[in-house]
């Protein structure tokens, strides 16, 4: 395989990385507003005296869950680790091919 090709491929998968980072990093954030939003609307229920056996409609969407969000969270760090070692590996390399050549 080219020096070229493994360090395009190591680049790729560091972009995919740093796009599933910013994917977990807003569900994580969308979580925590959902979160506190039903937190302030159970308190609002309870100081207006609501009834507990009121319906309460679910949500639109799942809330997406924070420890799955981090555990993808952590995925992606190793993805972009592994994907850095590949373009570090392709750099030296392709410096011993231009150091032998020379």
């Amino acid at each position: 395989m080219p020096v070229g090709a493994i360090f395009n491929a190591g680049v790729e998968g560091f972009n995919r990385a740093q796009q599933d980072v910013e994917q977990a990093t807003a569900n994580i954030n969308r979580a925590t507003i959902e979160r506190q939003d039903q937190q302030q609307t159970q308190q609002g229920r309870q100081l207006q005296g609501a009834n507990a056996d009121e319906a309460v409609t679910a949500p639109v969407s799942q809330a997406p869950r924070v420890d799955e969000e981090l555990v993808n969270l952590k995925v992606a760090e190793f993805n972009a680790k592994a994907n850095t070692e590949s373009i570090r590996t392709a750099d030296e390399v392709l410096g011993t091919i231009i150091d032998i050549r020379a």
